[in-house]
C-alpha cells in the first residue's frame, strides 16, 4: 500500500479511536445487559483472540531476519504483560477494558510504522510511539470533555505502553530494510516538531483537567478544586438562576460535561462514604463545603439527581450536634484523581522553556546531519 495511503489509514483509525470513546461506556453496558455476568470474559476472550491472531499473522510471515523479529515479538509480548500489571487499577472490570488499549494502540502504531517505515533511521521508532501518545492525549482530553468518560493521565502512560508494545510488534512483523541510529537529513525537525506538539497537548489537557487550587474557608476547611472560591461562588449563583428559569435536560452521550456539577458529586460521594463510616467530622465538613460552594447541586433539577442530595433537617441537626470542632484543620480528599495547585504562570513557562529547548535541540541536530562528511 502507498505511503500516503497507510497514513491516512492511521490518521483515520485515531480518528475512530478518539471520536468513538462515547460510545465505548454504552457498548460495555449493552454486552452487560446481554449477557449478565460475563463481562469480563467477553471482553477478555476478545482481546486474547485478538492478540494470537496478531501473533499467528506475524509469525506466518517470518521468512529472514527470524531472530531479530522473533526476539522483537517476545518482548512485546512480555512488555505488554508487564505494563498491564504495573498499570493495573485493581480493578478486574476495569482491567479488562484498559487490556482492550493494548490491541487498538497496538493497531495504531503498526499503521504508523508502516507509513514512516520507508524513513531508514531512528525516525522510524520514534515517531509512531509519540503518535500514539498524540493520540491518548487527545482521546483522554475528549473523554474529560464528555458525561460518560472520565479522562485520566494514567491512560494517556497506558497508551503509551501498547503504543510501546506496538512498535516491537511492529518491528517482528516487518522490520526496516536498513537502519541506523544516525539522524538522516529532516529526522531531527520531523522529531522535534512531534515533540512540540505532543508537549503542548500534554500540557493544555493538564491545565484544563489537573491544575487547579486549595480553597480555604475556616467554617469549611480546604479542599482541592479547579476553581477559585470565588468561581464557584459565581458558578453557584449562575446555576441557580439558569436552572430556576430552565431545567437543564438528560445529558447526551456526546455533550460537553458540566464539571462544576462533576466537582459537586465528588463531594457528595465524599459524605456519604464517611456518613456510612460514621466519621461525622468529615460527613458535617463535606456537607457544608455543598452548603457553601455547591448549593444548586443539593437540589438538582432534571437529570443530575431527582431525589435531591441535601440531607433532610433531622439528619443535618443531628451530625452538626455530634461533629464535634476540636480545632483540626478538615482537609478534604473528595477529588477522585490528583489535582496539582501549580501557579498556571509557573506551569507555562516550564512548558515554553521545554518547547524552546526541544526546538533549539533539534534545529541543532538537523544542521549536524546536514554536514558533509569530512
Amino acid at each position: 500500500m502507498p505511503r500516503g495511503r497507510l497514513l491516512a489509514a492511521a490518521v483515520g483509525f485515531a480518528m475512530v479511536i478518539v471520536l468513538g470513546s462515547p460510545f465505548v461506556g454504552a457498548l460495555r453496558a449493552a454486552i452487560a445487559s446481554a449477557f449478565p455476568g460475563h463481562v469480563r470474559a467477553i471482553i477478555g476472550g476478545a482481546v486474547a483472540v485478538a492478540i494470537a491472531a496478531a501473533l499467528v499473522t506475524a509469525l506466518a510471515r517470518i521468512r529472514d531476519r527470524r531472530r531479530l523479529r522473533y526476539l522483537a515479538l517476545g518482548i512485546a509480548l512480555v512488555a505488554g504483560a508487564l505494563f498491564a500489571r504495573v498499570l493495573s487499577s485493581g480493578d478486574p472490570n476495569t482491567d479488562v477494558v484498559e487490556d482492550f488499549h493494548f490491541v487498538e494502540y497496538g493497531i495504531l502504531t503498526l499503521l504508523f510504522y508502516l507509513a514512516w517505515r520507508p524513513i531508514d533511521d531512528v525516525t522510524v521508532l520514534v515517531l509512531p510511539v509519540f503518535a500514539g501518545l498524540l493520540v491518548g492525549t487527545l482521546d483522554e482530553w475528549f473523554q474529560w470533555f464528555i458525561p460518560s468518560r472520565v479522562g485520566e493521565l494514567r491512560d494517556v502512560l497506558l497508551d503509551g505502553a501498547a503504543a510501546a508494545c506496538g512498535l516491537l510488534f511492529s518491528i517482528g512483523v516487518d522490520p526496516p530494510a536498513r537502519f541506523t541510529l544516525a539522524l538522516g537529513r529532516g529526522s531531527a525537525i520531523r522529531i522535534g516538531a512531534m515533540a512540540v506538539i505532543l508537549t503542548l497537548v500534554l500540557a493544555l489537557f493538564v491545565q484544563a483537567a489537573f491544575l487547579g487550587q486549595d480553597v480555604r474557608d475556616p467554617a469549611v476547611g480546604v479542599f482541592r478544586s479547579r476553581y477559585t472560591a470565588a468561581e464557584l461562588q459565581s458558578a453557584a449563583r449562575e446555576r441557580s438562576e439558569r436552572w430556576h428559569a430552565a431545567p437543564p435536560a438528560a445529558a447526551g452521550r456526546v455533550s460537553r460535561e458540566d464539571q462544576y456539577v462533576a466537582e459537586a458529586l465528588w463531594h457528595v460521594r465524599r459524605r456519604n462514604e464517611a456518613t456510612a463510616a460514621g466519621d461525622v467530622f468529615a460527613a458535617w465538613r463535606e456537607n457544608r463545603i455543598l452548603e457553601t460552594f455547591f448549593a444548586p447541586v443539593l437540589d438538582p433539577p432534571g437529570y443530575i439527581g431527582p431525589a435531591g442530595f441535601r440531607w433532610p433537617a433531622e439528619q443535618r441537626v443531628d451530625i452538626e450536634r455530634r461533629a464535634q470542632d476540636d480545632g483540626r484543620l478538615y482537609r478534604s480528599a473528595a477529588e477522585p484523581y490528583r489535582i496539582f495547585v501549580w501557579p498556571k504562570s509557573t506551569f507555562w513557562m516550564a512548558i515554553a522553556l521545554v518547547i524552546a529547548v526541544t526546538g533549539v535541540l533539534g534545529v541543532a541536530a538537523d544542521r549536524r546531519s546536514r554536514r558533509p562528511p569530512s
